[in-house]
């Protein structure tokens, strides 16, 4: 497989034409205990990108779904795959990549939860731990058996095993690439892991791309291995969240935000929170200096273990912890419902990731609040994220009762 093209300066932010709207999940024409699962689940009727992509996705087309966070990207491709899926043949034939093993090991809990009436066996296949828990063995195992329908995983771990021959990749009708703007782009380096997972699979590979930003050079870079793709985007300009209001507090300097997260925290009734650092050095220091000053939270970082990742994600998810410091690692994809409050205690050097940050709040539909901490030196930074997605950042009202 090629992956050499040429610049096409045709391309254009705007959703294909003619898509069909599927106004129930019983019009997409999907099997009965699909419909059974996508019920149980929760969900009722088809959100905006569900109602378009669902269908392109069954039909065969290789498809780039752009859509805001918390609309129900995860269960789109999902749905797609499950009913694509041949589940009588013991084989690959579905595999999901995204950027973080948290994110991986979730969608491997959605196609579990959507498919739970239809038998599928799926694996959550990362990287990271020292230790191998009896699932990863057991996941292992149907590998090397070629009796895994689907595989979600993060790309290194992937390749490793597909090199290793652990997974056979013949047989892959349909790869997805959630967060593409995160795979594809420059600054991690999964680009020339997902370029050598393709030259491992078949040509004729039904390819789905996913994110909530998707920029021009991403775009192009799809074309390397996508074969005329119906393209549902949302303009840049045209990203909003609706439900999560959006507020700053002008602390003036650093050293101020530790006070002002102080009085926010001891004055909001919420149910969880997540509060967003730049680097994983400032997650140690604020998570240290609250648990010091007798507040309760957990903190995760791209350094920790996974065992202890995989441990705050479990108490984070369970309720038994309400307050959550993290990096940008927990800002892609990562759904925890009870989610109302987003810190911006740094505002994020990466644009994009202020609109995956502050979607962790107000998932599907619900209501959320976005707060950010603003120094002198960000007043800069807030007036571009104003500019860019055409939003009004709004003081934060002194009596925080408003907020609710």
């Amino acid at each position: 497989m090629s992956f050499n093209i040429e610049s096409d300066k045709s391309l254009k932010f705007k959703t294909s034409k003619k898509l069909k709207i599927c106004p129930s999940f019983e019009s997409m024409k999907l099997n009965s205990e699909l419909l059974q699962g996508i019920y149980n689940y929760g969900f009722e009727a088809p959100s905006a990108i569900q109602s378009r992509a669902i269908s392109q996705i069954i039909a065969g087309k290789d498809t780039i779904a752009q859509a805001q966070s918390g609309t129900g990207k995860t269960a789109t491709f999902t749905i797609g795959l499950l009913q694509v899926c041949n589940l009588r043949k013991s084989e690959l034939q579905c595999l999901i990549l995204s950027p973080t093993r948290e994110l991986a090991s979730q969608i491997n809990q959605v196609v579990g939860n959507l498919g739970d009436y239809l038998n599928v066996k799926s694996a959550a296949i990362v990287g990271g731990t020292t230790s191998m828990d009896s699932k990863s063995k057991n996941n292992l195992n149907l590998l090397r058996k070629n009796k895994c329908h689907v595989v979600s995983g993060t790309p290194g771990r992937v390749l490793d095993l597909i090199k290793k021959q652990v997974i056979n990749t013949k047989k892959v009708k349909i790869v997805v690439l959630d967060e593409a703007d995160e795979l594809l782009g420059e600054s991690l380096g999964f680009k020339q892991q997902i370029y050598d997972i393709f030259k491992h699979l078949p040509t004729n590979c039904q390819v789905v791309v996913v994110s909530a930003t998707l920029n021009k050079d991403i775009l192009e870079v799809t074309k390397k291995f996508m074969t005329d793709p119906v393209k549902i985007l949302v303009k840049q300009d045209e990203i909003s969240l609706e439900g999560i209001k959006q507020f700053y507090v002008n602390v003036d300097k650093e050293e101020w935000k530790f006070d002002t997260l102080c009085d926010l925290y001891d004055s909001l009734s919420i149910n969880q929170c997540v509060i967003f650092c730049n680097t994983k050095k400032k997650v140690d220091w604020l998570s240290t200096k609250l648990i010091q000053s007798n507040f309760s939270v957990v903190s995760m970082h791209g350094d920790m273990k996974q065992e202890d990742r995989d441990k705050v994600m479990n108490d984070f998810r369970s309720g038994h912890s309400r307050v959550l410091i993290s990096t940008d690692v927990w800002a892609r994809g990562i759904d925890v419902q009870q989610v109302s409050l987003v810190v911006n205690y740094d505002i994020p050097e990466n644009m994009e990731n202020y609109i995956h940050r502050i979607g962790r709040s107000g998932r599907f539909g619900r209501k959320g609040i976005a707060i950010n901490f603003i120094t002198k030196d960000d007043i800069r930074l807030l007036k571009q994220i104003e500019k860019v997605y055409k939003i009004k950042i709004k003081a934060m009202p002194a009596n925080l009762s408003d907020l609710a």
